[in-house]
């Protein structure tokens, strides 16, 4: 064969696995944000949603027992107060983003563990508590459960 007649196979694009995956993806992500809304953000973002949340209710407080020039008093100290409140915790937020996940973790963690202990707890109450389930024998290293008191 001639190399006039050998014609060199299409070259490949060397991304299209990369697009395909990016697509599916994409595709993915925005189907379970439609199934399941967003996904939560970071302890720092919640914290903000928080801060804006407990802001809005504040500004939105009626207080119906006062006047009308009072209530619009009122309504422009709960308004600074707000205002104020941001601006301190802004930028403790803003530095501390890290923090704040790992505290977020942290609790996590700790709820896990009071999880365990109460459910470890609440089954010994609840095999005590059926008759057909003699009680745990003693070890000789328990206290069998009263004290001792002589009475001579």
């Amino acid at each position: 064969m001639s190399e006039a007649t050998e014609q060199p196979a299409p070259q490949a694009d060397a991304d299209a696995w990369e697009q395909a995956c990016a697509e599916d993806l994409a595709a993915e992500k925005a189907r379970r944000k439609a199934e399941y809304g967003a996904p939560p953000g970071s302890a720092a973002e919640e914290l903000r949603r928080l801060v804006d949340a407990v802001a809005d209710k504040l500004s939105g407080i009626q207080a119906p027992f006062l006047g009308p020039l009072a209530q619009g008093t009122a309504e422009q100290v709960a308004r600074q107060v707000v205002r104020q409140a941001r601006s301190a915790v802004e930028p403790v937020i803003e530095r501390n983003s890290g923090v704040f996940d790992h505290l977020a973790a942290a609790g996590s963690e700790l709820l896990a563990a009071y999880r365990s202990a109460v459910e470890t707890q609440e089954s010994r109450w609840t095999q005590r508590s059926r008759p057909d389930v003699p009680p745990p024998a003693a070890t000789p290293d328990e206290d069998p459960g009263g004290e001792h008191i002589d009475l001579d």
